[in-house]
């Protein structure tokens, strides 16, 4: 657990070369300082053990607005878990850093995991929590039924993300918005870059999200496959997407997934208050398409109200 003293490294491993070339240093002084710097690595390591940092046991490194976040922070608020939550700009953090969200840190001991991955999170939270509380945790149970839901419900919210960034990312006062550059909880050096970067930012997600005419319409058309399978599951009256009377993770998966277009009151549970994109404010196509999805799957849209009105 020394995040903060290796970006103190890393800091010093660039400038150490640029300190050997301004002063002219000989070779002896080069080897010296690199004698000093694995020195320096050999020191935080060891201190990972013997002092380490105040860190939370579970912190959740998140972009506010994501849908994939709110799978993952429902799910802890539901299971009444405390955790922190650390707000990145963006994309920042995935084209600068090769890191998505939701990221879990997850503090045990000396040890401090990594986990990413919105599926792997909650499968790592129900094996460390289902000893201490099974009945609270069964939601969390991935039965076969129930991951073979969440893979569909994934690929939804992959083709979602097509979707936001094939309507907004022409505007770059509304992508900003949404990445959080009026989020006081965003770092100001974030917000910073997230408006300098923009222009490669919006490349970058055209080139790897393959935003085009052709991908977004058959994302539109998975879109409405899923919508259209949860408005027939729902059409008995049942509780749950799988049936019976509890919900489950993959409920609230697909209700945070269409929380991203519905745009919810309670969307984020207070933590998204400042990204929300609200209907009123979305391009008009994509506000065209939100009020057709509303009319055509109005069982779907009526039940992730009831679930986020509970949330």
């Amino acid at each position: 657990m020394t995040d903060n003293r290796n970006l103190v490294f890393a800091v010093l491993v660039f400038v150490a070369p640029i300190l050997v070339a301004w002063y002219g240093l000989s070779v002896a002084a080069a080897v010296g300082i690199v004698v000093l710097l694995l020195l320096c690595r050999w020191m935080i390591t060891l201190s990972g053990f013997l002092a380490p940092e105040n860190k939370p046991d579970l912190e959740l490194a998140t972009i506010s607005a994501s849908h994939f976040v709110e799978k993952v922070r429902w799910s802890f608020d539901r299971l009444g878990i405390e955790y922190t939550e650390k707000p990145a700009g963006g994309t920042l953090g995935a084209f600068f850093r090769g890191r998505t969200v939701p990221q879990l840190k997850a503090k045990t001991g000396s040890v401090r995991s990594v986990i990413g991955n919105s599926s792997d999170i909650l499968r790592y939270v129900y094996g460390r929590y289902l000893p201490e509380d099974p009945e609270k945790a069964a939601f969390l149970e991935p039965t076969a039924e129930r991951v073979e839901l969440e893979r569909r419900l994934d690929l939804y919210g992959v083709s979602l993300q097509v979707w936001v960034y094939y309507h907004i990312l022409h505007d770059r006062d509304l992508a900003l918005h949404a990445w959080g550059v009026n989020n006081p909880a965003t770092p100001a050096w974030q917000r910073l870059l997230l408006r300098i970067l923009f222009p490669l930012q919006a490349a970058l997600i055209r080139l790897s999200f393959k935003i085009n005419d052709t991908h977004f319409a058959k994302s539109v058309a998975r879109i409405e496959d899923v919508l259209a399978d949860a408005e027939a599951r729902l059409e008995d009256g049942r509780a749950s997407l799988l049936g019976g009377t509890e919900v489950n993770y993959t409920d609230l998966a697909f209700a945070a997934f269409t929380g991203l277009w519905l745009m919810p009151e309670a969307y984020g549970g207070g933590k998204a208050d400042h990204v929300r994109v609200e209907r009123d404010r979305a391009p008009a196509e994509m506000r065209a398409e939100i009020e057709r999805w509303i009319e055509a799957y109005p069982r779907a849209v009526s039940w992730v109200e009831s679930l986020y009105a509970n949330r």
